[in-house]
């Protein structure tokens, strides 16, 4: 697992650079695909995974709990409101089932500090974002791609 990269930006006010990265998330969004939409779901809860497992080894408590808090937003905000359980029939109630797995484990690992957990809810959702990812680049060939 990748450790995330810290960006810094020298005599740019804090406020500036969030505004630009806020209007770079916004302009992403605006422009994406549904597919693309999720891919972006997927990308988050994984980046917030990787952080709190770095906050965690760095032994920043604090920032570990916000990275997780973050990853569970993610998912139950965004990834389970996704699911079309009409249409998804049983892929959608493994994908529902999973992404409350997935939630529960992300608890126990802040409350219980275990990288383990964060590392298992990584894989499983690793493994779902590439399965995603085939279908967005059937669905919407390189070229035509947001």
């Amino acid at each position: 697992m990748d450790t995330p990269r810290e960006i810094s930006l020298p005599m740019v006010p804090p406020h500036a650079a969030q505004a630009y990265a806020r209007i770079g998330v916004e302009t992403g969004v605006a422009a994406a695909s549904p597919h693309r939409l999720v891919l972006m779901l997927y990308d988050g809860v994984l980046d917030s995974i990787a952080l709190a497992s770095h906050h965690l080894a760095a032994g920043r408590i604090a920032d570990k709990g916000r990275a997780i808090s973050k990853a569970i937003a993610i998912v139950e905000s965004g990834l389970r409101p996704a699911l079309d359980r009409a249409r998804g029939g049983e892929i959608a109630a493994q994908l529902d089932a999973l992404y409350a797995y997935s939630t529960q484990r992300l608890l126990e690992a802040g409350a219980g500090n275990d990288a383990g957990r964060l590392a298992e809810v990584h894989a499983l959702l690793s493994d779902i974002r590439e399965a995603w990812q085939a279908v967005a680049d059937r669905v919407e060939p390189v070229g035509r791609a947001a």
